[in-house]
C-alpha cells in the first residue's frame, strides 16, 4: 500500500512543529528536497566592485575574517521561490542594511541576517534562492531546500545540517575587497602613430594581471572599448591598446582612462595639445608624464634627453649672442658631447665633458664659447652625441628683444617682452594689465585707480601712463615698478595729483603715453566703486563693497571645467529662456521656463544638443495660465519637489497682459498630461509679504529643499523663533520653497499651504548681488545651495550651506561659503537660468552644469560646462 503522509500543524507556546503521520510504520521516509543544496554560485569572483564572496555555515563552508572583511559592499539579501532558473512570485523574505535586518558584524567579519521560517508559507518540494546584492548588482547567490520533517538543510555533500534554532535559518556570508591592479598608463600617442593612435599600459606589480573585461575610454564616455578575454600583462610588462582595436582616435585636448568592469577608475591621463612625439612617464612607469624625445611603443620610455632650446639672442647681447637650454624633465641630463650648431654645419661646438643640466634648470651657451655669431636669418640646433637632433629653432630676422618659448620650456617661440638670460622667459604682455577697480567719490585717503595683472607672468609697468578724461592730467608710473601674476597695483590720488569726477574716465597707456592699453568711462559716481567681476576679465559693475588692492566681489576662480560649449540648436527659443532645472530619468530631462510668452519647455538630449521633446505637445513649449485659465504669467524659473510628476512650481514676476503691475507669485502646474496649455492648480501671491517691487523686479528664482535636509541640519525658523518644525505647517508639500528676488537680491524661504494657497515666511537672506538673484538651485546630495546672478554682476555664483557650527551667531541659518566667478570661456551674458546633473552623472569627478541665456547670444540659449562632484569646504 502506498504510504499516505499527512502534515499536522500544532502550535505550542508560539512555536510551530510539523508532524509526519504515515500509514505504514515501516515507512521512515522524510520529506526530502527535490535536489541537494547547491554550491554557492559566483562564490570566488563576482561582477561587483569587491574581490571575494563566500557563504558561511550552515549555507556554505567559507570562513569569516575580520582582517579582510569589507562592511560597505552588501546592501540587501532577498529570498524567492526558484523555478526554472528564475524567481517566481513575490519575494519570500527581504533583509536590508537600511532596515537593520541585514547587519555587518565587523567583530566577527561577516554579514548576518536571520530568516524566520515561521513567517514563510512553504511550498512542498520547492527550491528557495538566497541572493545577496550590492544595490541592484547580485554579488552572490545560493539555492537551498528546507527538509520539512526535521527543519534541516541538505548540504552539497548530501548530509543533513540541523538549524541552529528550531525555527530560524542564520544567513551568513563574508565579503573581502582586493586592491586595484598595479597597472598605469605609461605612454600615449595621440597624433597618428604606427599604424594609428595608441595607449601603452604597464604592470608595476609582482604578479600577472588579467585585464579581460576592463574598459578603455578617451575623454568621451560614448567611446568605449572592452578589453577582450586573454588581455594579460606580466609583471614589468607592457600592453599596447591600438586605435584599430578600440575604434576611435585620440584628440587634443584629450584623455585616456582605464576602468574596472564595474566602473572604478584604475588610471587616467589628460593632455591639452598633441605631443611632438609622444607623452610618457619619466622615470618609466613611476614618474610624471612629459613629452618624450622618441617613441618607445611597448618598451621602456626614453627619458635620457629632455632638453629644449628655450631662448635665443642673435643681435648682440651681453656680452654677445647666446642660446639658452632648458631641462623640463624630472631628472638631470648629462650634456657631455652634445653638439651645438647654427644653420652652418661647419659651425659646431661640442659641449665639454662633465656638463650637466639639472631638472628645471637653465644652461647658457655664449658666443665666446662657441666662437661664432648668430645672424638673421639663422638657426640654433642641438644634437645628441650620436648625431640625433634633440631640438632646433630657426628665425628670419633679429628679434627686438629675444626669441623665447612661451609657455617657458614647452610652448612655441615668440618675441619675448624682455630678455631673461638663464631664467624663465618673460611671456608677459602689457595687454595683460587691466584697469580693475575705480574709486571716484573720495575713498581712503582719496580717489584711486586699481590695476590688475591677468597674465601668468610678472609685468614691468614702469613708464606706463595713467590719465583721466583730460589729456593734461598725466601720471607716469615710476621706473622698475612690476605687478606679479594675478596681483594688484593701486595708483593713489596723492600720486596722480588729480582727482576723478562723477562723469570721468580712467585710462592706461603704454610708455610714451600714445598706445592705449585699457580704459573705463562712467557717467555718475558709484555708490561703492566700479570694478571688474571677475578680476581682470569681467565687465565693470557696481561692487558690493570697495576692495582696494584685493579681489573684487570676493570672487574665487570657477571651480569646475573651463570648457563652456553651446548645447542647443541655433535660434530655437527666440530669446527669453530664463529658468532651468535638471531631472534625471530615462531619458534625462532639462525643464526650462520662458518668460515671454510665459511657457514651460521639456527638453531631451538628442543629436548632441538639448532640444524640445516632440511628444505630448511639448515641441513648441506649453504656455502657462493662472488658475482661472486667464492671463500670461511671466515665467522666470521653475523647480519640482520629489519629481515633475508631483507638480512643477514656477516663479513669476507679473501678468504680461498687465505688464506694468508687479505680481510676484509662485504657480504650480501639472505637467503629466497632453494638454497644449498648462493651467495653474495653485497660486501663492507673495505681494503682501514682499517689499514694493517694480513690475520687472520680482521673483526670478526658485528651488525646493526637503524637510529631511532642513531638520537634519538644524535649520532655524526665524518667524517661529525656534528650530524648524515641519509639523507646524499644514499641507506644505514636504519642504520649503526658496525664492530669489531681482529687485533687492534677497532669498526668501516659504512654507506653502497647498490646500488654502496660504504661505508663511520662514527666513530670509541678502545675497549682496547688486542686480538681484537670477537663479537658485539646491543640490540635495551635497546639501549646498547655489545662487547666481546675470551679466549685471559678471555672472557670479554664491554657495550657501546651513551653518551647523556650535556657538556660531548664524547657527541654523544659511551661510555664504564661496563666491565663484563664471568660467573664463563663458562670455558675460544674460544668464538667468542655472541647473546641474545629479551625482550619478559624475565623470572623472565632475558633473554637468547648464546655464540659460535670456538674450540668446549668438543664436544660442543653453551652455554647458562641469562642476566638482564634491561638497565645497
Amino acid at each position: 500500500m502506498n504510504p499516505i503522509r499527512t502534515k499536522v500543524l500544532a502550535r505550542v507556546a508560539g512555536a510551530i512543529a510539523f508532524t509526519l503521520v504515515a500509514a505504514s510504520c515501516s515507512d521512515k521516509t522524510i520529506l526530502s528536497p527535490s535536489r541537494a543544496l547547491q554550491a554557492p554560485e559566483g562564490s570566488t569572483h563576482i561582477n561587483a566592485p569587491i574581490g571575494t564572496f563566500s557563504w558561511l555555515a550552515p549555507l556554505g563552508g567559507g570562513a569569516a575574517n575580520p582582517a579582510t572583511f569589507d562592511a560597505t559592499e552588501a546592501t540587501k539579501v532577498e529570498i524567492c521561490v526558484w523555478t526554472g532558473g528564475t524567481c517566481s512570485g513575490a519575494l519570500t523574505a527581504s533583509f536590508t542594511i537600511a532596515a537593520n535586518t541585514l547587519t555587518a558584524n565587523t567583530t566577527a567579519g561577516r554579514y548576518e541576517a536571520t530568516w524566520n521560517l515561521l513567517s514563510t508559507s512553504f511550498i512542498t518540494r520547492k527550491t528557495y534562492r538566497i541572493r545577496a546584492f550590492r544595490d541592484t548588482t547580485e554579488i552572490g547567490a545560493i539555492s537551498v531546500d528546507v527538509v520539512r520533517g526535521r527543519w534541516a538543510l541538505t548540504r552539497a555533500d548530501g548530509t543533513l545540517a540541523p538549524l541552529i534554532t528550531a525555527n530560524t535559518l542564520p544567513i551568513q556570508f563574508h565579503v573581502a575587497t582586493v586592491p586595484l591592479p598595479a597597472v598605469v598608463f605609461n605612454e600615449v600617442e595621440s597624433n597618428g602613430g604606427t599604424p594609428g593612435d595608441w595607449a601603452e599600459l604597464y604592470n608595476k606589480g609582482t604578479s600577472t594581471v588579467d585585464l579581460s573585461g576592463y574598459v578603455f575610454k578617451d575623454g568621451d564616455d560614448s567611446h568605449i572599448y572592452t578589453l577582450p578575454s586573454g588581455s594579460t600583462i606580466a609583471p614589468g610588462g607592457y600592453l599596447v591598446l591600438e586605435e584599430a582595436a578600440f575604434g576611435f582616435g585620440l584628440g587634443a585636448p584629450e584623455s585616456v582612462r582605464l576602468f574596472t568592469p564595474w566602473g572604478v577608475v584604475v588610471d587616467s591621463y589628460t593632455w591639452s595639445t598633441h605631443a611632438p612625439i609622444t607623452y610618457g612617464r619619466c622615470p618609466n612607469a613611476t614618474g610624471a608624464f612629459t613629452s618624450l624625445a622618441t617613441s618607445t611603443k611597448g618598451a621602456a620610455n626614453d627619458c635620457s634627453v629632455a632638453v629644449k632650446i628655450n631662448e635665443v639672442e642673435s643681435n648682440g647681447g651681453t656680452p654677445g649672442d647666446w642660446v639658452e637650454l632648458y631641462n623640463p624633465g624630472t631628472t638631470a641630463v648629462d650634456l657631455s658631447g652634445f653638439i651645438f650648431k647654427d644653420s652652418d654645419n661647419s659651425h659646431a661646438y661640442s659641449i665639454p665633458q662633465g656638463t650637466t643640466i639639472a631638472a628645471g634648470a637653465y644652461f647658457v651657451l655664449n658666443e665666446a664659447q662657441f666662437d661664432f655669431g648668430l645672424g638673421a636669418p639663422d638657426a640654433a640646433r642641438l644634437f645628441a652625441p650620436n648625431g640625433t637632433v634633440v631640438d632646433s629653432y630657426s628665425w628670419t630676422s633679429h628679434a627686438a628683444t629675444t626669441y623665447g618659448r612661451c609657455a617657458n620650456g614647452t610652448g612655441s617661440f615668440i618675441t619675448t617682452t624682455s630678455s631673461t638670460k638663464g631664467a624663465a622667459n618673460d611671456c608677459s604682455s602689457p595687454s595683460d594689465v587691466k584697469i580693475n577697480e575705480v574709486e571716484s567719490n573720495n575713498g581712503t585717503p582719496g580717489d584711486w585707480i586699481e590695476l590688475y595683472n591677468a597674465g601668468s607672468s610678472a609685468v614691468n609697468i614702469g613708464g606706463f601712463v595713467v590719465r583721466d578724461n583730460d589729456n593734461s592730467h598725466t601720471y607716469t608710473i615710476p621706473s622698475g615698478t612690476t605687478i606679479a601674476s594675478h596681483a594688484f597695483y593701486v595708483v593713489e590720488e596723492a600720486a596722480m595729483d588729480f582727482g576723478l569726477g562723477a562723469a570721468d574716465a580712467a585710462r592706461l597707456f603704454a610708455p610714451g603715453g600714445v598706445s592705449l592699453i585699457d580704459s573705463y568711462t562712467w557717467s555718475a559716481h558709484a555708490s561703492t566703486t566700479y570694478g571688474r567681476c571677475p578680476d581682470g576679465t569681467g565687465a565693470f559693475v557696481t561692487t558690493t563693497a570697495p576692495t582696494k588692492g584685493g579681489a573684487n566681489c570676493g570672487t574665487e576662480l570657477w571651480p569646475g571645467s573651463d570648457d563652456v560649449t553651446t548645447v542647443d540648436g541655433s535660434n530655437v527659443f527666440g530669446s527669453n529662456l530664463s529658468g532651468l532645472v535638471f531631472e534625471a530619468g530615462a531619458p534625462d530631462v532639462l525643464w526650462a521656463a520662458k518668460n515671454g510668452i510665459g511657457s514651460i519647455y521639456r527638453l531631451i538630449f538628442s543629436g548632441g544638443i538639448w532640444t524640445p521633446d516632440p511628444s505630448n505637445g511639448w515641441g513648441s513649449g506649453k504656455p502657462v495660465k493662472y488658475m482661472d485659465g486667464s492671463g500670461e504669467p511671466d515665467a522666470e524659473d521653475l523647480t519640482f519637489t520629489t519629481g515633475s510628476a508631483a507638480g512643477m512650481y514656477v516663479a513669476t514676476e507679473r501678468n504680461n497682459q498687465n505688464n506694468g503691475v508687479s505680481r510676484p507669485a509662485i504657480l504650480r502646474y501639472d505637467v503629466t498630461g497632453t494638454s497644449a496649455t498648462l493651467t495653474a492648480t495653485n497660486e501663492w501671491n507673495l505681494t503682501a509679504d514682499l517689499p514694493v517691487l517694480g513690475a520687472n523686479l520680482g521673483l526670478e528664482a526658485i528651488t525646493w529643499i526637503p524637510d529631511a535636509a532642513l531638520v537634519s541640519q538644524g535649520f532655524f525658523d526665524v518667524t517661529a523663533g525656534h528650530l524648524y518644525n515641519p509639523a507646524e505647517y499644514a499641507s506644505h508639500g514636504g519642504g520649503l520653497f526658496f525664492v530669489g528676488v531681482e529687485g533687492n537680491g534677497v532669498i526668501y524661504a516659504y512654507a506653502l499651504n497647498h490646500t488654502t494657497n496660504g504661505f508663511t515666511r520662514i527666513a530670509s537672506l541678502s545675497t549682496g548681488f547688486p542686480a538681484g538673484v537670477m537663479a537658485l538651485r539646491y543640490d540635495p546630495e551635497l546639501t549646498q545651495l547655489w545662487a547666481t546672478c546675470d551679466d549685471s554682476c559678471g555672472g557670479l555664483s554664491n554657495i550657501y550651506v546651513i551653518d551647523v557650527t556650535p556657538g556660531s551667531p548664524t547657527l541654523g541659518r544659511l551661510k555664504l561659503t564661496h563666491t565663484f566667478a563664471r568660467p573664463t570661456t563663458m562670455p558675460n551674458i544674460n544668464n538667468e537660468g542655472f541647473a546641474f546633473g545629479p551625482q550619478s552623472s559624475c565623470v572623472a569627478g565632475k558633473k554637468p552644469v547648464f546655464w540659460s541665456d535670456d538674450s540668446e547670444t549668438g543664436g544660442h540659449s543653453i551652455r554647458r560646462a562641469a562642476i566638482p562632484c564634491v561638497k565645497f569646504p
